[in-house]
């Protein structure tokens, strides 16, 4: 469907310092998506069905099964979303100078198959946690190296439509992935550790697919970055883009609320049983593979941080409905879990986008963990104060907080994203396909 061609003219801008950004000759078409990034779309496709088996049963299972409070499950959710912060600059930086991002995306991969199966015997929440946690660090160390991958098979030009193709293939694992996971509840006794034996061995398919269908290089070798020296990561945090991203991610993630939390509360305001939970995930995923691609290529058109901008205003109205005593219906379930997918097929590969666009190729995977980082660490403490804010207030009042939370830093994300006249090359000098 998508066919990589790679006839192109070197080209710089100050705006994009990857010093292998391309254009394409006269006369013809931009490259769509090389076979690199399908061949990483198919392994996130695997790995996601085993990924969203397990995530789609977990809040229940915590909750339910095992009797954890909303605070309780928030410090789980806090762990499973926000402990990959801690290791993702790892990842980036042995990326960067290891034995290449292939090695450790494989090795990220290869952690998190091995925890599924270990959740057949965690039964407290200590064990648990760390069950979660390895799982986690393993997402944190595969994150970065994959999206430089991404990000250096593809023109600049076409970034956002490279990871809206990548996202999508992903979101079609997470569609896939709680189907499976309700099949085995429906037909399978003891059906939470069915979901986790076969949540494992499609994990461990996933790895296999990365290690034999995956170029190592996606990319000639980049060559010496002005300005990295010795020391990338302060390379990195001195370009001003840089710091403006991660200081928009941080704010705009302090109030994103997690899946989980947010598929509880749909799940207590529609009165659902807990054998059809699992489906929720669906409709999130169902607008995400629909709109990934198409809000790529808008991304690239009008720009990545607008549209990024603009992915948390369909969060907001997503939130809004939760709150709003709208009663019952299946409309306003439907709605919402639309409103949901759109928010992240128009925040998560175009914010990668929008990062790669801001460092040199030869820091891309300590670059684009900086800004996952700000991220996953907000998120984490998201979760943490969501889920004491339940405890307190309930629900419905906790998420009406995380609204005005969330007016307020995409007020600021917008001042935060708005271009130095110093950092705007003249006209004539920049393409508006590739605006970050």
């Amino acid at each position: 469907m998508y066919v990589a061609d790679s006839r192109t003219t070197p080209d710089r801008t100050p705006d994009h310092p990857d010093t292998a950004g391309r254009r394409p000759l006269p006369g013809r078409r931009a490259a769509a998506v090389p076979g690199a990034v399908l061949a990483l779309g198919t392994v996130s496709l695997v790995t996601d069905v085993s990924s969203e088996m397990v995530a789609a049963v977990l809040p229940l299972y915590l909750v339910a099964e095992l009797g954890l409070s909303p605070l309780g499950f928030g410090l789980l959710d806090g762990v499973y979303n926000g402990v990959s912060a801690l290791v993702r600059l790892v990842g980036g930086r042995l990326s960067d100078r290891g034995g290449g991002p292939k090695a450790v995306a494989l090795a990220g991969y290869g952690l998190s198959a091995l925890c599924k199966p270990l959740l057949l015997v965690a039964h407290s929440m200590p064990l648990i946690g760390a069950v979660l946690a390895a799982d986690r660090t393993g997402k944190g160390l595969r994150t970065a190296p994959r999206d430089a991958m991404i990000s250096l098979a593809c023109e600049p030009g076409a970034r956002g439509r490279a990871f809206g193709v990548h996202r999508a293939m992903d979101t079609a694992g997470a569609l896939l992935g709680p189907l499976v996971a309700f099949m085995i509840l429906r037909a399978a006794a003891g059906g939470y550790d069915a979901v986790f034996t076969v949540s494992g061995c499609v994990a461990v398919l996933g790895v296999l697919v990365l290690l034999l269908f995956v170029p190592g290089r996606t990319a000639a070798p980049p060559g010496p970055a002005p300005g990295v020296g010795r020391a990338p990561l302060r390379a990195v945090l001195r370009r001003p883009a840089v710091r403006r991203l991660t200081g928009c991610a941080v704010l705009l993630g302090l109030t994103t609320v997690s899946d989980s939390f947010l598929y509880l509360t749909l799940q207590r305001r529609l009165g659902l049983s807990e054998a059809w939970f699992p489906l929720l995930p669906l409709g999130t995923a169902s607008a995400f593979l629909l709109l990934a691609v198409p809000l790529g290529v808008v991304a690239d058109r009008v720009g990545r941080r607008r549209l990024f901008l603009c992915g948390h205003l369909a969060l907001l109205a997503a939130y809004g409905l939760l709150v709003a005593p709208l009663g019952e219906s299946a409309a306003l379930c439907c709605l919402v879990l639309a409103l949901h997918g759109s928010f992240y097929a128009a925040t998560d590969g175009v914010l990668a986008a929008a990062t790669a666009d801001a460092v040199p190729s030869a820091v891309r995977g300590t670059g684009l963990a900086v800004v996952q980082t700000g991220q996953a660490a907000a998120r984490f403490v998201c979760s943490i104060a969501f889920g004491a804010a339940w405890t307190v207030w309930g629900d419905r009042t906790a998420l009406g907080a995380a609204a005005a939370g969330l007016v307020v830093s995409t007020a600021a994300g917008a001042l935060l994203l708005r271009p130095a006249p110093a950092e705007s090359p003249p006209t004539s000098h920049r393409s508006p396909s590739v605006e970050p």
